[in-house]
């Protein structure tokens, strides 16, 4: 290795996409070192935080690059990792999961993961902002999505093997079982310049305008304005919520309506409240209620296809 070679480490989840992901590791290498990186692999382990911990090791041994390769748990690990240190590598993904909701808004292709790996040897970048969430006995990270509320506990209700055979079909499934147990609870909130006391079904705290592959969820989301999308919604009806998913689908109508709490801000805190409030971190369990989010604006910097991410129509 020369003194100018940079080095990189692939950290990837070997059961992620069907597994296929295994069969491009050569072709993904060679994009890598082709773009100046000596590259590394590291496949991830059932012992818990497997990618987490390898993660901050590179990052702390001076690694210039991390790739996470696989779904968005397996990014949200490397994120954890990475984001609580004062000196931070860049970070590239390599897409292999179900909905790939981040590389989505990145521009990353998701269906191709030699492709994905040319973006990173692009070297175009984006200073991405990353989610903070805390309470008294833990801190996580995320870089999607924050949620509560019982239909947001569905992506990690989704057994594995589920998700692997049949992809975002199992999460609908799931979602059409979950929808007549989404009745409202009780919550209090604080975000910037305001609150909220009364019933809810769910809350967001959205970073991109893909949610659980609903690109118009948040359509006015920025990837590194320092600002979370908080989205309420007070009904539990079953179909007064398809009838929101529908507006969501329609251009994104559902932000002017009375049944949903539509605001920028840069903190939001939930209370706790009678019924044991879960936190869904970017699909994966984040503790329980309560629990306070800060948005810490531009914390890593990312590859991404900077033409799709100007262009939203490049990313269907």
């Amino acid at each position: 290795m020369t003194d100018l070679q940079k080095r990189a480490r692939i950290i990837f989840n070997p059961t992620s996409g069907r597994e296929t992901l295994k069969n491009k590791l050569v072709d993904i290498l060679n994009v890598l070192e082709q773009g100046g990186y000596e590259t590394s692999i590291y496949a991830t382990t059932p012992a818990e935080n497997s990618a987490q911990n390898e993660a901050r090791r590179v990052a702390q041994a001076g690694f210039d690059l991390v790739v996470a390769a696989g779904g968005d748990g397996t990014i949200n690990a490397v994120i954890n990792g990475i984001a609580p240190l004062e000196k931070r590598p860049r970070l590239g993904i390599i897409p292999a999961g179900t909905t790939n909701d981040f590389a989505r808004a990145l521009g990353i292709p998701r269906d191709d993961f030699v492709e994905a790996a040319r973006v990173i040897a692009n070297g175009q970048t984006t200073a991405m902002d990353v989610g903070k969430a805390s309470n008294q006995k833990l801190t996580h990270y995320f870089i999607n999505i924050a949620a509560g509320g019982r239909l947001t506990e569905l992506t990690y209700d989704v057994p594995s093997d589920l998700k692997t055979v049949f992809g975002y079909m199992a999460y609908l499934m799931k979602a059409v079982e979950m929808l007549p147990q989404a009745r409202p609870m009780d919550i209090k909130v604080q975000y910037d310049g305001g609150s909220y006391a009364g019933k809810a079904s769910m809350f967001f705290l959205a970073m991109t305008n893909s949610v659980g592959g609903l690109e118009q969820a948040v359509p006015n989301a920025s990837l590194s304005d320092g600002k979370f999308t908080m989205i309420i919604v007070k009904t539990g009806n079953m179909v007064e919520i398809m009838q929101l998913i529908m507006k969501v689908m329609n251009g994104g109508r559902h932000v002017h309506d009375s049944r949903i709490i539509y605001q920028e801000t840069t903190h939001f805190s939930v209370k706790d409240n009678q019924d044991k409030m879960p936190i869904n971190l970017d699909g994966e369990y984040g503790g329980d209620a309560p629990m306070d989010f800060q948005n810490l604006k531009e914390h890593i910097e990312i590859f991404s296809n900077l033409k799709a991410v100007a262009d939203p129509a490049t990313q269907a």
